[in-house]
């Protein structure tokens, strides 16, 4: 299994970097984009990188926010084959309240590419080995409210509980390899989800941004020691996880945390 970070808010090389995250994935003879960015530049770093994004078998987003998902726009011109599966309550009506602004995916989007998108609900096998995992956890809502998130919907605002976000899960002869784009569910919380949904079954790794550049010193070394207790190997981690929280979480988690960025490339 290959991951090629097309777009991350970081670069070591002569790539494109800009808020949001995509990832090429090659998996037992497939291939899968995991999200888009934001403008659509990851598209010029995979011909960059010698993966033109029109030979891309599926692709997958992770939740229904602009710097995650605005980019498939390129990607639809692009490839003119490969659907995009999404969970079956993705819209265009989320919103950052804190900083009053609308931070969901391109107006339209849904309607001009509506027969690109698969909609999808549960449990969803991709591909032999490859399931999508939906948040199985109650109360998610409340972590919504806490910072900020919201859904406006028929009217009414809805404290977000990320119900349109899933985990793109991988079987590997190391384990299991979650890619959660951003974890607003949380990161201990959706290893857990992953475990039970998959239970004979043991997680290695977490690929991932873990949305904690607003969270205090005191939150993030409670959520590392979470996932140290997880048992979990690996968590290579950038976007919306934030300098000082990387720092933080290395404090409790050592050298299981590696920091990513455009154009870097993990092997499993």
């Amino acid at each position: 299994m290959r991951i090629a970070v097309l777009v991350d808010n970081n670069t070591a090389d002569a790539l494109q970097a800009e808020w949001g995250l995509s990832l090429y994935i090659e998996y037992e003879g497939h291939t899968i984009l995991l999200d888009a960015g934001t403008t659509g530049i990851f598209a010029d770093n995979a011909k960059a990188l010698g993966t033109p994004v029109e030979n891309i078998e599926l692709a997958v987003l992770s939740h229904a926010h602009y710097d995650h998902g605005d980019g498939l726009e390129r990607f639809f011109e692009e490839n003119k084959k490969a659907k995009c599966y999404i969970r079956s309550c993705c819209g265009e009506d989320c919103y950052d309240r804190k900083k009053d602004k609308y931070i969901g995916i391109k107006a339209g989007l849904f309607k001009t590419y509506g027969e690109r998108f698969a909609r999808i609900e549960g449990d969803y096998t991709l591909l032999p080995g490859v399931t999508l995992v939906p948040h199985k956890t109650q109360g998610l809502e409340k972590l919504g409210e806490k910072v900020g998130m919201y859904r406006y919907r028929n009217g009414v605002w809805i404290p977000d509980d990320f119900s349109h976000e899933q985990s793109l899960v991988f079987e590997t002869k190391k384990g299991l390899v979650i890619c959660n784009s951003c974890c607003h569910g949380g990161a201990d919380r959706i290893i857990e989800e992953v475990k039970q949904t998959l239970p004979d079954k043991r997680v290695y790794a977490l690929i991932g941004g873990l949305h904690l550049y607003r969270a205090s010193d005191e939150e993030v070394l409670t959520l590392a020691e979470k996932i140290r207790e997880t048992g979990i190997e690996k968590i290579y981690t950038g976007h919306c996880t934030g300098e000082r929280a990387l720092e933080r979480l290395k404090e409790t988690l050592g050298s299981a945390v590696r920091q990513f960025y455009t154009g870097m490339e993990i092997e499993i």
